[in-house]
């Protein structure tokens, strides 16, 4: 099917009429009712809610980086709302231990044996306020329970319900008492969305949503319109979604072309490359089609390849930004016809 699409028509393939071989129906009206709700509150960041839908169909984590004050935990927060599962918050402060996130073995006078108390890391939907804040120990006790959605404590093994994602947020700006994140874990997410000011109009729109709140928390208002249930058959029909071989090769081309350019100190990793192939499948069935397109791998690449990517010191003395050199590559290779 996706031969039939003219070179360069690809952002017009929504619109062409087809025939799915998959039943994408239901999964389309959910992702469109979980917009619906978060615009009851939130005004603008499309691109935000639909990447952090994408992220919960795909099992993938999120680093959220913006400057204070733009809502990075309120959406997160009340995305998670839109869900029918558990929610944890956890604020990163530098006195944060291991323990306070993962549990621990707590001595049982009555049965005079050790039990294990989980800590809030054991939720559906975990949001991380600030993670840079707190030390590498810390951080570093997160790797496992976000690769292998795991925790080992005194050799038992507690695996973690699913759905499991860890939507996680850093400010940029204010650098003092923060820990860089490890390129390791940085890996660990597969998104890295920078979200940004409002514009003017969505300005006048918060001020006036807000107004005519009168007060009432934002909360309230978001009701659940997604179930567990309904999210393991979405993410089955999601790994059904067709991928030609010229589009996985096109997403090879991209990524290796990383590892190799002048502007680049670090590229991406394979795991970049399954990143942008599983997100860019629930991009195309989101949208309704069972079929990748090239428009899909473009919209992953950016978040996809954010955090993954390291820029020369000379180009970033210069002012390049990892967007722009991720944008350059991409328009370098050719499209697949």
């Amino acid at each position: 099917m996706g031969e039939q699409i003219p070179e360069g028509k690809e952002e017009n393939v929504n619109n062409l009429s087809f025939d799915n071989r998959i039943p994408l129906e239901d999964l389309k009206n959910a992702v469109e009712a979980v917009k619906a709700e978060l615009a009851k509150v939130i005004i603008g960041q499309q691109n935000f809610i639909e990447l952090l839908i994408v992220s919960l169909l795909v099992d993938g984590h999120v680093l959220i980086e913006g400057v204070p004050g733009i809502a990075k935990t309120i959406t997160a927060k009340l995305f998670a709302k839109t869900l029918k599962t558990d929610f944890s918050r956890i604020q990163f402060t530098p006195d944060l231990m291991p323990s306070d996130i993962l549990g621990t073995s707590i001595f049982n006078v009555k049965s005079s044996e050790f039990e294990f108390k989980k800590g809030p890391i054991f939720s559906n939907i975990i949001l991380i306020d600030e993670i840079n804040r707190a030390p590498a120990k810390t951080q570093a006790a997160m790797f496992e329970t976000m690769e292998e959605r795991q925790v080992t404590m005194d050799g038992i093994t507690y695996p973690m319900d699913e759905p499991f994602i860890v939507l996680a947020t850093q400010n940029p700006i204010e650098q003092e008492g923060t820990y860089a994140l490890p390129e390791a874990q940085l890996d660990r997410f597969l998104f890295k969305i920078k979200v940004d000011y409002p514009s003017l109009d969505e300005e006048v729109k918060i001020i006036q949503t807000h107004h005519e709140r009168k007060g009432s928390k934002a909360q309230t208002l978001i009701k659940d319109v997604l179930t567990p249930k309904q999210l393991i058959d979405f993410k089955s029909k999601i790994q059904d979604v067709i991928v030609e071989e010229k589009i996985i090769k096109y997403i090879a081309d991209i990524i290796t072309k990383t590892r190799n350019h002048p502007h680049l100190y670090l590229g991406g990793s394979p795991r970049a490359s399954i990143a942008t192939l599983n997100a860019s499948k629930a991009f195309a069935a989101i949208n309704g089609r069972d079929f990748v397109v090239p428009e899909d791998i473009k919209r992953a690449l950016v978040p996809v390849l954010n955090h993954r990517v390291i820029l020369t010191p000379e180009r970033e003395m210069e002012g390049m930004t990892s967007e722009s050199v991720i944008n350059m590559i991409i328009e370098s290779v050719e499209i697949p016809r």
